[in-house]
């Protein structure tokens, strides 16, 4: 019977699915993360019908570049699904991409969320995951995911803070004996700094520049303080000109960032602060000790760490795998289910 037991393992295909507003990551068992792409669709519209043209890495290239026949969109907004059906087709293009050739069996699949979900969200969720041909779905709090990916001694009886700065949501949660003793979901993370960026450069420079832009600014130069020197590095870089409508390239600097970002960051700051305060004590005296985790790629902004540490006086940390934690954590909980069934939650 074991041997039979061993084969299934060999043809298993159950999955984690790190369902993300920016990316979504897939870890199937036994092989790790297998698949990090952009939570894009982009689809054609003809008479009326949506026909789903590209998923990921070819549908992001389309954002903010697509004529009047052709809509590229991003299903999942604030770590939520705001679009079902672009959202069901989404995880089955990529489930369909992780397996290529037909299994035995329909996966089981954990899907991690936001702390913050309602259970109407949490049902979007399950629902979607199922309708994409999963056996069962199992949904998996965020917070509990990133600190699993990070390698945090979760299920030991002192406190762990893990910070997870995601595309849509920021996850602040204190956890302690594998469960989480407080938790908060900030709808702020690096969506919101993309747009922050848009609209001080709309503000400041009279430039109109896109969410791509935006974003590779603040992975290129991005930064949580204002630099040493009061301006840092620059780089160049081009959009609209709102004075006289032509296109134009300006040269943006570090200092300009940082300011642009401040509001962002501070959000970020005040939602670890508010869980510091409502710590009970003797966690609050573990977390002294252990410091803060961040994870997240939101995580990967420059000097954010140096900004949480000026604001709450403790050491902060960033996870070696930032950007695969809450995948990474997901798949943990997928390969040692049965010690940790209590935060896999499989009822609708």
């Amino acid at each position: 019977m074991s041997w039979f037991g061993n084969l299934g393992g060999l043809f298993s295909s159950d999955m984690a699915i790190d369902l993300g507003t920016a990316n979504t990551l897939i870890y199937v068992k036994g092989k790790g993360v297998v698949l990090s792409e952009p939570s894009v669709v982009a689809y054609h519209i003809k008479d009326g019908v949506k026909k789903v043209l590209a998923v990921g890495e070819d549908a992001k290239l389309m954002l903010g570049r697509t004529p009047g026949s052709i809509e590229a969109i991003r299903p999942m907004r604030e770590g939520v699904i705001a679009d079902f059906d672009t959202a069901e087709e989404m995880i089955k293009h990529f489930i369909r991409k992780v397996h290529k050739r037909s299994t035995f069996s329909k996966p089981k699949i954990i899907v991690c969320v936001p702390h913050g979900a309602t259970p109407v969200e949490k049902r979007a969720i399950r629902q979607s995951v199922l309708s994409a041909g999963a056996r069962r779905a199992g949904l998996i709090a965020e917070p509990i995911a990133a600190a699993i990916g990070a390698g945090m001694p979760i299920t030991d009886p002192t406190g762990n803070m893990v910070v997870d700065i995601g595309g849509g949501t920021t996850e602040v949660a204190v956890l302690s004996l594998g469960d989480i003793v407080y938790a908060r979901s900030v709808r702020v993370g690096g969506d919101r700094m993309d747009e922050a960026i848009i609209s001080y450069l709309r503000r400041q420079q009279n430039l109109l520049v896109g969410e791509t832009t935006a974003e590779r600014i603040k992975t290129s130069i991005g930064t949580a303080r204002m630099p040493d020197d009061g301006r840092g590095t620059s780089m160049q870089i081009r959009g609209r000109d709102l004075l006289n409508g032509v296109p134009k390239e300006i040269e943006v600097t570090q200092a300009q960032i940082a300011e642009a970002l401040a509001e962002p960051v501070q959000q970020i700051c005040e939602a670890v602060m508010t869980a510091l305060e409502t710590t009970p004590p003797d966690l609050a005296a573990d977390i002294v000790d252990r410091g803060v985790m961040l994870t997240g790629g939101g995580a990967l902004l420059g000097d954010l760490d140096l900004a949480l540490r000026e604001q709450t006086g403790l050491a902060v940390s960033i996870a070696d795998e930032s950007l695969n934690c809450v995948a990474l954590g997901t798949g943990k909980a997928l390969e040692y289910e049965k010690q940790l069934r209590h935060a896999i939650d499989y009822d609708s």
